[in-house]
């Protein structure tokens, strides 16, 4: 919890606490690497490890974890942030404000304030492929971008509202996730037949086995 109210107060310095530090230690949203580990990230955040999820094991780990702003006396515009990790590397942190505290703001007020912390707006590039990620088509319509080679900050105005949402992503990173999750996709296409007949498999084996259980039991007391 301590870790957790660090996180929300601790970069209240910009309008809409936000931070990113680019140095030798590579880019930072707060204080997060970009590149960092999950346990890293999650002693900073609070959250637990046990809490990631697993979204693929091969051919490379892909993990999530999520925070959420905890009760704190000054407030943060931050809701939630979900960190993406590939081989036990930050490469992703989406972050969605709370409605309530950008409500009214128009997207000139927020490039105004996300610039004073990320500087000039950059122009995506035509060919990204974290433009085309479905992270991205999901979050609503693209307000302006941050960056350079290495890691790109993207603002989203939500399509179902007036809430906003920025990615932070690490361009070399995102490229290797977005590889590796292809490849975990055709592999689980290729392996669904025999999963499936595995899954089966287990579920007669296990009927047959309550159901032997069942008979013993009942045999050893009935009575006629």
């Amino acid at each position: 919890m301590i870790a957790a109210h660090r996180l929300a107060i601790g970069s209240l310095g910009f309008v809409l606490c936000t931070q990113l530090l680019y140095g030798q230690s590579g880019p930072h949203y707060r204080e997060f690497r970009l590149g960092g580990g999950l346990a890293s990230v999650s002693a900073v955040a609070g959250v637990a490890v046990s809490e990631a999820k697993i979204i693929h094991e091969r051919p490379a780990l892909i993990q999530e974890l999520q925070w959420r702003l905890p009760y704190a006396p000054v407030p943060d515009p931050v809701q939630q942030i979900v960190f993406s990790f590939y081989s036990d590397q930050l490469f992703r942190l989406v972050i969605d404000y709370d409605r309530n505290r950008t409500e009214g703001m128009t997207d000139a007020d927020m490039i105004d304030a996300i610039s004073s912390a990320y500087g000039s707006i950059s122009k995506m590039p035509q060919k990204s492929r974290v433009a085309s990620s479905q992270v991205m088509e999901e979050s609503g319509t693209r307000v302006a971008r941050w960056g350079d080679a290495d890691y790109s900050v993207v603002l989203y105005r939500s399509s179902y509202g007036s809430g906003f949402r920025m990615i932070v992503t690490s361009l070399r990173l995102d490229a290797l996730a977005r590889t590796a999750e292809a490849e975990a996709v055709r592999l689980d296409e290729r392996d669904a037949p025999r999963r499936e007949i595995a899954r089966q498999k287990k579920e007669a084996d296990d009927t047959r086995a309550a159901q032997e259980k069942a008979r013993l039991a009942n045999k050893a007391g009935f009575r006629p």
